[in-house]
């Protein structure tokens, strides 16, 4: 598996339309052949960076999935609220492959209570 590891500057006071922006692709992405792992707000620290993490099987899986994007009704209507509204500064992809057998490992019940 390949994730692409997206990175937005966003508008710390547009908070809410990123929110909004990415619960929309909770839908677009899996419909459109990609595994939504997830997308991520800034909690803590600095405030004008979130994240978005999706895998694909290969790259010839994720140039599919952007072929049907290109096609898929909600995704375009979301990409231009996106550009309309302008909460998104900037965004970056990198691509990176997953080590094996280090991927959604669960955590190990240690016992302790809260």
């Amino acid at each position: 598996m390949i994730a692409c590891f997206i990175r937005y500057q966003i508008d710390p006071f547009q908070r809410d339309a990123f929110r909004e922006y990415a619960q929309h692709w909770g839908r677009i992405i899996p419909r459109c052949g990609g595994h939504l792992l997830g997308y991520f707000l800034p909690y803590e620290g600095s405030n004008d960076i979130a994240w978005g993490l999706i895998g694909f099987d290969s790259l010839a899986a994720y140039e599919a999935y952007r072929a049907r994007l290109k096609t898929d009704a909600e995704a375009c209507v979301n990409f231009a609220r996106a550009r309309e509204k302008r909460f998104i500064l900037r965004e970056e992809r990198t691509f990176t492959e997953v080590v094996e057998g280090t991927f959604q490992i669960a955590a190990a019940n240690t016992g302790a209570h809260p």
